[in-house]
């Protein structure tokens, strides 16, 4: 639990090392907020109406979405941050986290950086954090 709430803890700062535990850790927490979000909306959309393709969601389904939205709001700050310090890690600029911008092929860009293994030693942006656990 703790890798998984690491980046919340350091919330924006772009600066140091992270390690691919704390990173992926971190997005399995946000796969299980999404999911529990998923399934209180699923549920809140059938609570207060009698027949949803009629009459639409029940209006519990519109506060679990607003709560979800701002929810991952509130999370974006912190995955970039994550994502800045897994570049360092392996020597590269944070700015890399640009490649998302690229259409088609720029999250798969990311996705494959992220799985990459970090450099081993000091670099310019910290000491290896393997090393300090």
């Amino acid at each position: 639990m703790e890798w998984m709430l690491l980046p919340i803890k350091r919330y924006a700062d772009f600066s140091g090392r992270s390690r691919r535990q704390e990173y992926w850790m971190f997005e399995l927490l946000k796969v299980l907020i999404t999911g529990l979000f998923g399934a209180l909306a699923l549920v809140s959309a059938f609570i207060g109406t009698d027949n949803i393709v009629e009459t639409g969601p029940g209006p519990g389904f519109y506060l679990v979405m607003l709560a979800w939205v701002l929810v991952f709001l509130a999370l974006i700050v912190p995955t970039i941050a994550a994502q800045v310090r897994r570049f360092h890690d392996q020597g590269r600029s944070g700015w890399f986290c640009l490649f998302h911008l690229v259409p088609s092929v720029g999250g798969i860009i990311v996705l494959v950086f992220m799985c990459l293994e970090g450099e081993r030693g000091d670099n310019a942006w910290g000491a290896d954090p393997k090393r300090l656990d």
